[in-house]
């Protein structure tokens, strides 16, 4: 068992209030002792990103594009390890655990070149012996705040641009992910990255936001990151609007499923498994409502069952489709979702509803039931428009089945929650996927394939009540860690005045072409 608490400028603090991280699986398996820190902690940690950051920025870009580099290799030197230690503190099953470490190798190996072409502009004059320039300068100063869910892919989405951009980062992980937290950033040190320049908090969340609060007054953060709920990013959001900066805010999700009546419906059933309880169904990206044609409803929704019903559940270490819910606090809001199952549903996918017990067992379960937070996987048939698990993101195994007969009321449930954050059509038809594509809200549309699924270098964000619009990953995100400056560089050895003395053409606007004359 490990003791774990924020480290400032490479020093650990000993202080704050015990918080016990355990394995959801095991919970009788204590991951780590975390002492959370006061609101005053994420203070200090940006006065130290504050005085280590002009040091960081004056290294040539291209240098800190190696400690990137390092990173990538550190992180697969790394990567069972680091592996294991996220499925043992969340319960994410291994092969999913492992596939999020590779995302972090992936997002370094992109940005390592972005290093070498963090690029400007050479820019015409309108007037004559002068030049025109831009840059990418860094913002500053980033506090990112990020779930537990992807306690180390999705921070290393904000972490290497931050870093690579010359910037200082304020990291505040997920209390009960913690562990891991810890084990990532001691790779970024190790990678070449100065202590003051990445500092990691660990506060509960009243702390962080009276913190960072204290901390945007101060005028010590330039930047907030942010991945969460809807909720607490809608609070975020208003608080950085009070010092006119721009959140990156990346929220929850309520992604929709189409499948068309010319979809091929195996495929469709085996996006939608993963999609609804990959992770148990506790990522931003998870499937919340298959919107299935109704002539296609009844065969889909069999298929679907059954897929539900066959899958293994159970200890992540083994090869299940999910294992248990993160932590207890998401234990106790799934049962309250549960709680909106009405008369008018049908309750398919398992056995049971709810924890998964010897009263309540589950047929396909690997392991010991008891040990964890292990709950039955729900397909919920019937759900209508005004129907909460229709339009609030579940954040657990639960997945929704409705109906359309047009292409475009398919559309306007897929649209009606007002998330917008990720989405998916089946279909054998270009027409419908294009027309999708152009009707549907949300900033991620996958053809064909899954809700849930990132690359490297692809836009990675959402509208609406999943986000501002902010994008992450790609060289999208640089302009989230960057600030553009303008340069002017007049060498006539005159004053010369922009839209007051421009050289100018005079053209005869009167003159007109003559049939006679060019028959």
């Amino acid at each position: 068992m490990r003791t774990i608490g924020s480290v400032i400028d490479g020093k650990r603090s000993d202080a704050g209030t015990e918080y016990v991280s355990r394995n959801p699986a095991r919970l009788d398996d204590v991951v780590a002792t975390v002492l959370l820190g006061d609101k005053e902690i994420l203070c200090q940690a940006a006065e130290s990103g504050r005085r280590a950051q002009r040091d960081w920025a004056a290294v040539p870009a291209p240098v800190r594009g190696r400690a990137i580099a390092a990173l990538g290799r550190l992180v697969e030197a790394n990567a069972d390890a680091l592996a294991r230690l996220v499925t043992r503190e969340i319960g994410k099953p291994l092969a999913e655990a492992r596939g999020e470490v590779q995302e972090i190798v992936d997002t370094c190996d992109f940005f390592l070149g972005e290093g070498r072409r963090l690029y400007g502009q050479t820019v015409p004059s309108e007037m004559p012996d002068k030049q025109l320039f831009t840059f990418r300068v860094p913002v500053g100063v980033a506090a990112v705040i990020t779930a537990g869910n992807f306690p180390v892919a999705v921070p290393s989405w904000y972490l290497v641009p931050a870093l690579l951009c010359g910037n200082a980062v304020v990291w505040k992980p997920a209390e009960y992910a913690a562990a891991s937290a810890r084990a990532f950033a001691e790779l970024v040190w190790r990678a070449g990255v100065p202590a003051g320049v990445l500092n990691l908090v660990v506060a509960d969340g009243q702390s962080t936001y009276d913190g960072l609060a204290a901390a945007l007054a101060a005028g010590l953060v330039d930047k907030v990151g942010f991945t969460g709920s809807s909720a607490v990013g809608a609070r975020i959001g208003e608080l950085c609007g009070r010092y006119v900066q721009s959140p990156c805010l990346e929220l929850g999700g309520k992604n929709p499923m189409v499948v068309t009546p010319d979809a091929e419906l195996d495929l469709a059933v085996e996006g939608a498994l993963f999609a609804g309880y990959g992770t148990a169904g506790q990522r931003c990206t998870s499937l919340g409502t298959v919107i299935v044609h109704e002539d296609v409803h009844d065969e889909f929704l069999r298929r679907f069952d059954a897929a539900v019903r066959a899958a293994t559940v159970g200890e992540p270490t083994g090869d299940v489709l999910y294992g248990p819910l993160l932590d207890q606090k998401f234990a106790d809001s799934y049962e309250d979702v549960l709680g909106w199952i009405a008369d008018h549903h049908t309750v398919l996918g398992s056995a049971g509803v709810g924890r998964i017990t010897d009263d309540n067992p589950r047929d396909r379960f690997a392991g010991d039931h008891s040990a964890g937070l292990y709950y039955h996987p729900v397909v919920l048939d019937g759900v209508r428009p005004g129907d909460r698990v229709f339009t609030e993101e579940t954040f657990g195994p639960i997945v929704g089945v409705t109906t359309y007969r047009s292409l475009d009321e398919a559309i306007e449930l897929a649209n009606a929650p007002g998330y917008g954050l990720s989405s998916s059509i089946y279909t054998t038809d270009p027409a419908s996927a294009f027309r999708f594509r152009q009707g549907v809200s949300a900033g991620m549309v996958s053809v064909n394939n899954s809700t849930s699924g990132a690359e490297a270098h692809l836009p990675f964000g959402g509208n609406g009540r999943s986000g501002n619009g902010s994008r992450q990953s790609g060289m999208w995100v640089l302009d989230q860690f960057t600030r553009w400056q303008a340069m002017n560089w007049d060498f006539s050895g005159r004053l010369q005045k922009a839209q007051m003395d421009v050289a100018t053409v005079r053209p005869d606007l009167d003159y007109r072409l003559s049939t006679e004359d060019h028959p």
